[in-house]
């Protein structure tokens, strides 16, 4: 007899707790092996397709897309052992280990099958499946599902937008601008609901998943950092001269990104301190390894630090090719919870903003952020005259526990130094 295994919710890592089905990728009957992806979750750091430990045929889904879920909450059911479909291939009954949500095995060819009618199936109550969406053509079929999520949630049909991307594709903006056109008013005479909120004036939005996460990350970082911002101004126009050249040889593009992520952990093997974290319980300062360099990047979802591992080891070349990478899964809203964590320092370049300076909160638990800002024309003395030079501002925030001014002081004006003249930075290759 088939056994029914139930597969729930996996623990996804990183203290998050629920998760919101986004797309269901089998259906009730349907034949599933080992591993295979069997809903595409959304959690507060990224989108995520979960695959399921058990082989066999699907007899139950739980929630509907756009429904969260707690970890722990059932998920599906599997009929393992189940009689499948004429000439079907027979399927393991499990995986050797449970994975925890994500980092599945991509190679394994997912099968999807429906069981024939009268197969030897146990008869488990199936959860409602969802009622069929309207057929959809056309821009709208390509919405991301976080604008899909933000018009169900406000009740907008989206058939009904016309909008504002690349061939009328219909962005978060159409959504929101659509939310904020006033209602008609009521005709004379006709009734009006009283208030059911008392004293709350202007719209409210919910302090949750990622905006929810950023906002607890960053008020624990007030809250235990002790945290100081010295800042500089530089002449980068050497820099972006020796980017030029690098650029006019051939070959893959160098970033300026690229280019101040090498400076950085140039800067951190002479100043160790600034790569490292608190340890409060055991009143120890850490000093890593390793540098993880975590860097901001806007998205639709909001800001994210995806993190480029051990950047201490890479090239200009490999970091542009990995910043690259990651900004474009970003942005795809497909970072597992592996590309956003362990970071060990943080370069944020806010001056793809327009903005020259800022005073950066450090990505807690880590000790320093370097933040960076437009590069842009402004007079300078420049070897004793007044010249126009490319000049840009850079600001440290650290962690006042693991080192004092002069330390903080002396790897910035090292990254300075390497900005205006790239030389410096090749003796310390």
């Amino acid at each position: 007899m088939p056994q029914v295994m139930e597969f729930k919710l996996p623990d996804l890592g990183e203290g998050l707790t629920e998760a919101e089905i986004v797309r269901w990728l089998v259906a009730v009957g349907d034949v599933v092996a080992i591993d295979q992806p069997v809903v595409e979750v959304e959690t507060a750091k990224a989108m995520v397709e979960v695959p399921c430990p058990y082989g066999g045929v699907v007899t139950a889904r739980f929630g509907e897309e756009g429904t969260e879920l707690p970890v722990g909450a059932p998920l599906i059911t599997v009929a393992v052992g189940a009689e499948t479909a004429p000439g079907a291939e027979p399927e393991d009954s499990g995986s050797g280990n449970v994975l925890v949500g994500y980092g599945t095995d991509h190679s394994r060819t997912a099968r999807r099958r429906r069981v024939r009618p009268g197969s030897a199936v146990p008869a488990v109550a199936a959860a409602p499946a969802p009622a069929p969406a309207a057929a959809v053509t056309g821009p709208v079929a390509v919405i991301s599902p976080l604008v899909r999520k933000l018009a169900r949630d406000h009740g907008i049909d989206l058939r009904g937008l016309r909008g504002s991307g690349p061939e009328g594709l219909i962005l978060r903006a159409d959504v929101e601008a659509a939310v904020r056109v006033p209602e008609a008013p009521a005709p004379a005479g006709a009734p009006v609901a009283a208030s059911v909120a008392v004293g709350a004036v202007g719209e409210r939005v919910p302090l949750k998943g990622l905006r929810g996460v950023v906002a607890e990350k960053l008020s624990r970082s007030r809250r235990e950092i002790p945290d100081a911002t010295c800042w500089v101004d530089a002449d980068a126009t050497e820099l972006m001269a020796a980017r030029a050249a690098m650029n006019a040889v051939g070959g893959p593009k160098i970033s300026v990104l690229a280019l101040l992520a090498r400076i950085c952990t140039a800067a951190l093997a002479k100043y160790p301190e600034l790569n490292s974290t608190v340890d409060l319980a055991a009143n120890e300062i850490v000093r890593l390894p390793s540098v993880h360099l975590g860097f901001a990047a806007q998205t639709e979802r909001g800001l994210v630090v995806p993190v480029v591992r051990d950047a201490q080891a890479r090239g200009a070349e490999s970091l542009s090719a990995e910043f690259a990478r990651l900004t474009e899964v970003a942005r795809a809203g497909k970072l597992a919870p592996a590309d956003l964590t362990g970071g060990t320092f943080t370069l944020n370049n806010y001056g793809v903003f327009g903005v020259d300076g800022s005073t950066p909160i450090i990505n807690h638990p880590e000790a320093a952020m370097l933040g960076v800002g437009r590069i842009m024309a402004k007079p300078w003395v420049h070897q004793g005259e007044l010249a126009v030079r490319q000049v840009v501002q850079l600001s440290l925030t650290f962690d006042h526990r693991v080192c004092d001014g002069g330390t903080a002081g002396g790897f910035l004006r090292y990254v300075a130094d390497c900005v205006e003249s790239p030389a410096v930075l090749l003796r310390s290759l």
